[in-house]
């Protein structure tokens, strides 16, 4: 386990204190004191635009809206639910996916036939990916899965589908997408397996760690969701760069 943690440590210290730009992220996993499951979820922006926007917790739904709404230029990729639930089931994503995943999910489909029917976003030439994850509690054991959709590397018009169903991390470990690698024109995606990342403390702890550890100048927003282990009502915590 504590080899296991050093791995954690290095791959946040790389991957998000020492990297300007890692896009968009989610994390899902065990607090340290085993306690609770924890989602982690933040937003960052180099554009104006991208800049003006708070996360609003609604109970156990979290949604993005403008910080200054005569300033919003292009609403339909900065706004959008980014955690909703069903009943045992907890959702987090980088945009209106999470209404799909949910919204198939209630008819009887799956994680990945929800994303089967969406594509990376349009925002050329970057092409964000989509990035997506579910925690599944109504099992006797936990089930995780995660979804990267990106842009196909030789055509970007098409799209490039990743699934994994990671095994539940152990307390304090976590597991996650970014939408990008680092800085760069274009954004260079996300690429390999998903991050194996810390979770230490409780999720007002977590919070203070991952928006110390992102970039100043880029973070714009991020939240933490505790779900008792057994799976029950939630909690959010949120953090913004526009108070």
């Amino acid at each position: 386990m504590s080899d296991l943690l050093d791995r954690a440590r290095e791959t946040f210290a790389r991957h998000l204190e020492r990297n300007p730009y890692p896009g968009r992220g989610l994390v899902l996993g065990r607090s340290a004191t085993g306690d609770s499951w924890l989602q982690v979820y933040w937003i960052m922006g180099r554009s104006a635009n991208s800049q003006n926007r708070v996360f609003v917790a609604d109970g156990p739904c979290l949604r993005t809206e403008p910080f200054d709404v005569s300033a919003v230029e292009d609403a339909s990729l900065i706004i959008y639910e980014a955690m909703l639930e069903l009943p045992g089931v907890y959702l987090v994503s980088n945009g209106d996916q999470t209404r799909t995943i949910h919204d198939t999910l209630i008819t009887g489909g799956s994680f990945e036939a929800a994303l089967a029917t969406r594509e990376r976003e349009p925002d050329a030439p970057n092409y964000t990916p989509r990035i997506s994850a579910m925690l599944d509690l109504r099992a006797t054991q936990p089930v995780l899965a995660l979804s990267l959709l990106k842009a196909n590397p030789a055509d970007p018009e098409q799209t490039d589908r990743t699934s994994f169903r990671p095994a539940p991390p152990p307390p304090g470990i976590g597991v996650g997408l970014t939408t990008y690698q680092g800085d760069g024109n274009p954004l260079p995606s996300f690429a390999g397996d998903p991050l194996c990342l810390p979770l230490e403390g409780d999720a007002d702890s977590v919070l203070e760690m991952y928006w110390a550890a992102l970039d100043a100048d880029n973070r714009v927003s991020l939240a933490v969701k505790a779900i008792p282990v057994g799976g029950g009502p939630s909690r959010v915590v949120v953090r913004n760069r526009h108070a």
